[in-house]
């Protein structure tokens, strides 16, 4: 089943694919967009939510139909189905978590696996939490592998726009681009102290000329349970090249379907017409 309007529209949309553990927020991140919410589909044998999220900037209406794993992560990895044909990727941690930033190497492996060289936001969920696990000095993941990195609260709509404007500025290849509405996003469910968030960005900022850790593990982690070192980041940095150098102008849109991409591509999905999330 074609997701409505995904062939037959006249503006660039992407497939944007969102990762991370269960429980980091990334459904909730997603119906903050209440258009996306009123317009999501569900497809079942692949056992996700599409949502298409409108974006009007000064170079005309973008659109990005957000792939939601609807709590398949929570049952094991996701299958390259997920991935395939993904134009660009969120990867989602929970501030309060430790673990699921510990994670975010492999969600970060898995994707790079079956998406080659295609913008990635790295997102650390629920700064409006007081008492967070992890600090935005210890954040380096997204320093070692070239990626931008934004703190958010979904909950909140604190940095809502970011992730979706660097990505936008990626794939158009033009980093004055900017949007000129604000979407309709839900009113904000919990409040942020702005003064504390505005320290923790200091924090971040002021890490960032701080040598690299020389392994996968962060400060807080190395003396847990898996001490392993995996070797040098700075050898493996990727740079990554506008994926329409020309702008949106130039863009041709070869959006599809997911009923399409299974068809091509059967072997990477597990038939669940009974999952829903």
């Amino acid at each position: 089943m074609a997701l409505p309007n995904q062939q037959t529209v006249d503006y660039p949309s992407f497939k944007l694919v969102i990762v991370g553990d269960g429980g980091t927020g990334k459904t909730t991140f997603v119906k903050r967009h209440l258009t996306g919410e009123f317009e999501k589909k569900y497809e079942p044998t692949i056992g996700v939510e599409v949502h298409p999220l409108d974006f009007f900037t000064n170079c005309g209406k973008i659109r990005f139909y957000c792939w939601d794993t609807a709590g398949q992560e929570k049952f094991g990895g996701l299958r390259d189905g997920y991935y395939i044909h993904g134009q660009c990727a969120i990867i989602m941690f929970d501030v309060t978590a430790r673990l699921t930033y510990k994670n975010v190497p492999t969600w970060h492996r898995d994707l790079c696996r079956v998406c080659e060289n295609i913008p990635i936001v790295l997102c650390g969920n629920k700064v409006d939490v007081k008492n967070r696990q992890v600090k935005a000095k210890q954040v380096t993941f997204h320093r070692k592998k070239n990626l931008q990195y934004y703190e958010i609260s979904a909950k909140s709509n604190y940095n809502f726009e970011k992730p979706f404007l660097y990505l936008a500025r990626k794939l158009a290849g033009d980093p004055n681009l900017h949007f000129v509405e604000t979407p309709a996003l839900a009113p904000p469910e919990v409040p942020i102290d702005l003064a504390a968030q505005a320290q923790h960005e200091a924090e971040l900022a002021a890490a960032a000329s701080q040598p690299l850790p020389d392994d996968d593990d962060d400060a807080f982690e190395q003396n847990t349970c898996n001490p392993m070192k995996m070797g040098s980041f700075l050898r493996n940095r990727r740079v990554l090249k506008p994926v329409h150098p020309g702008g949106f102008a130039e863009i041709r849109k070869k959006s599809i379907s997911a009923a399409e991409v299974m068809k091509k591509n059967p072997r990477h999905f597990i038939t669940r017409p009974d999952f829903h999330g």
